[in-house]
């Protein structure tokens, strides 16, 4: 039995590409969670470090201490990180 996927999006209020992002889990039903860095400047200065980006959504996939960060822009790259991970040990 694998152990479940851990899908983060960090996200802001307001943000059209965010919402589309978590409108797309939802309709896989992949279940995530939602780190707000709106109002939080601290929370951009973590993905400025993990990253080197600080702009949103950025998408975090994986289990335990391995994680993989969708930073591009696009579900079409969320797409891709996700059948690879289908691929791998993880179940969805």
């Amino acid at each position: 039995m694998g152990k479940e996927l851990s899908v983060v999006v960090w996200a802001k209020e307001g943000c059209h590409y965010c919402g589309e992002v978590k409108q797309y889990l939802q309709d896989k039903g992949i279940k995530y969670e939602t780190v707000d860095v709106t109002h939080h400047d601290e929370r951009r200065d973590i993905l400025k470090i993990k990253y080197g980006v600080r702009h949103v959504p950025v998408v975090e996939i994986g289990q335990g201490d391995v994680y993989e960060g969708v930073t591009k822009v696009g579900i079409e790259h969320l797409e891709k990180v996700l059948e690879k991970v289908k691929k791998s040990k993880f179940s969805v």
